[in-house]
């Protein structure tokens, strides 16, 4: 090993559950608090002024540049300021360029801190109230280094908006994770020859065991068990969303929470009077984007990216599943834990989270990640001898970034490996924008309204295997699709986009 070695000395989550949106803290605000409190958790008083960098996971907020605030208002001069784009793989994606920056020395203590006020929010909505750093007019994710006028800047910007909807989709009125990620739901059904009712019983009884890791999680938003029956079965509280799934099934982006890390090398902690105890090693990480749109994907119940990325991290660091004490897959939705789970090769009987997921312990938008890798960190200090494993995933099971921690130092340097060119030469679907005639259904989901199933949305392949997209609005056929297996099935789509199915 030649090259510094990064560490992760310092971690915080911090929520708020205030009723009034009016006197309830703003995102920045909670960014101000965990980085306090990640500072603190390092047990060393210089670190504070010591940071050369803040950088920040973008959030539905307007903040053009949070991390020049932050500085401001610790009263720190001179710090590098960065921001992502929108997606949920970016937290990892910043911690391990900020690994490597702090390994190459082009840093020496980066700050990582990301907070969304989904919660309040939703609470001055449902008020007609105005909330400040919400402003109506913001678009959130927009390119720093765009002309608008805007002059301050982040100096450091990490992310993509590339658009990963396809025409196809979009004039189909596809464009939300909620109706592609229980589409990849039936793929995965269909692909396992499973019937609807064994398949509902399965996912349900996986999420109650995502509820069984929030309870032990101290910072987990909802601390409860939920019964694998309680998150199937349709409730005043649990509404069915998109099928499968019903609310318990979906990220709970209804949350206000926020988290921090710190990074810096073994020397510089020395210096600094961190106490070894605190250090946790990443040990390498890699990184690959699916085909950026769904429709040109091979088929829905996979991920390349996945696959590729983790074989990799596992070559690199020469450790294997059997390695891993501590897991914790992205968890929008149930499909993207199974697809990833298999992709890796873990079995679903096994815990995979440290959190309780994005249902439970909460899915504060772009930053569920933050409060994995916190979490992670705070529990291989408990077992610094163990590895642990953290995913993140953007997009629509896009955009994916992976890395492997440790208590206990590595054994070479920190890399960070980009798969995108094995990845972008996996085969590509071709698509049919327009299509008219016969078309077999591949995978779909059913979108509910207030009081009832409303529309079903499904991926068709036609011709010599080309995919469309097709809507169904039969109430009979749309009821019948939430009980019966539809993949498979065979129909015909009209001028307007709309199939008829063959019983």
């Amino acid at each position: 090993m030649g090259k510094r070695i990064p560490i992760i000395v310092g971690v915080a989550q911090v929520a708020q559950r205030e009723n009034d949106p009016l006197v309830a803290r703003a995102p920045l605000e909670l960014m101000a608090d965990a980085i306090r409190a990640a500072v603190e958790d390092t047990q060393a008083t210089p670190v504070l002024q010591a940071i050369d960098s803040i950088r920040v996971v973008q959030g539905m907020w307007g903040y053009t540049n949070p991390a020049r605030m932050l500085a401001q208002r610790f009263d720190l001069s001179g710090v590098q300021t960065g921001l992502t784009s929108l997606g949920g793989n970016y937290v990892q994606s910043l911690a391990n360029q900020s690994f490597l920056d702090i390994q190459q020395a082009r840093n020496e203590l980066i700050v990582l801190v990301g907070s969304e006020c989904g919660r309040t929010q939703a609470r001055a909505r449902k008020s007609g109230l105005a909330l400040a750093w919400n402003p109506a007019t913001m678009v959130p994710g927009s390119d720093p280094t765009a002309s608008d006028g805007v002059t301050d800047r982040p100096e450091f910007f990490l992310g993509s908006n590339r658009s990963t909807r396809h025409a196809a989709e979009l004039q189909r009125g596809i464009r939300h994770p909620v109706q592609y990620y229980p589409i990849f739901e039936t793929a995965v059904r269909y692909v396992n020859s499973e019937s609807v009712a064994t398949h509902l019983e399965r996912i349900a009884e996986l999420w109650a065991r995502f509820s069984d890791v929030a309870t032990d999680n101290p910072d987990a938003w909802i601390r409860r068990r939920f019964s694998a029956s309680e998150i199937a079965i349709p409730s005043n509280f649990n509404r069915l969303i998109s099928h499968p799934y019903p609310k318990l099934m979906n990220s709970n982006n209804h949350v206000d929470q926020g988290a921090a890390l710190i990074v810096t090398s073994t020397d510089f902690a020395k210096h600094l009077g961190i106490p070894e105890e605190r250090w946790i090693y990443p040990l390498a990480a890699t990184e690959a984007w699916d085909h950026l749109c769904v429709s040109e994907r091979d088929n829905l119940y996979s991920s390349p990216a996945i696959r590729l990325a983790a074989s990799s991290l596992f070559e690199q660091t020469g450790l294997g599943i059997e390695d891993l004490e501590f897991v914790d897959l992205y968890s929008c939705f149930p499909s993207a834990v199974q697809i990833a789970a298999r992709e890796i090769g873990l079995g679903l009987e096994r815990p995979l989270t440290v959190t309780g997921g994005l249902t439970f312990a909460g899915g504060p938008w772009n930053n569920y990640v933050m409060h994995a890798i916190a979490r992670t960190v705070d529990l291989l200090r408990t077992k610094p001898t163990e590895h642990a494993l953290v995913t993140a995933n953007g997009g629509l099971l896009t955009k994916h970034a992976l890395c492997l921690y440790s208590g206990t130092p590595p054994g070479a340097d920190f890399s960070c490996n980009n798969l995108q060119a094995e990845v972008d030469a996996t085969v590509k679907r071709a698509v049919k924008v327009e299509h008219i005639g016969e078309a077999t259904i591949e995978a779909y989901t059913v979108m509910y309204g207030a009081e009832a199933a409303e529309i079903a949305h499904a991926a068709c392949l036609v011709g010599d295997g080309e995919r469309t997209w097709a809507n169904v609005t039969d109430p009979d056929t749309v009821l019948a699709m939430t009980k019966e297996e539809y993949c498979g099935r065979t129909g015909k789509i009209d001028g307007a986009g709309n199939l008829t199915v063959f019983h």
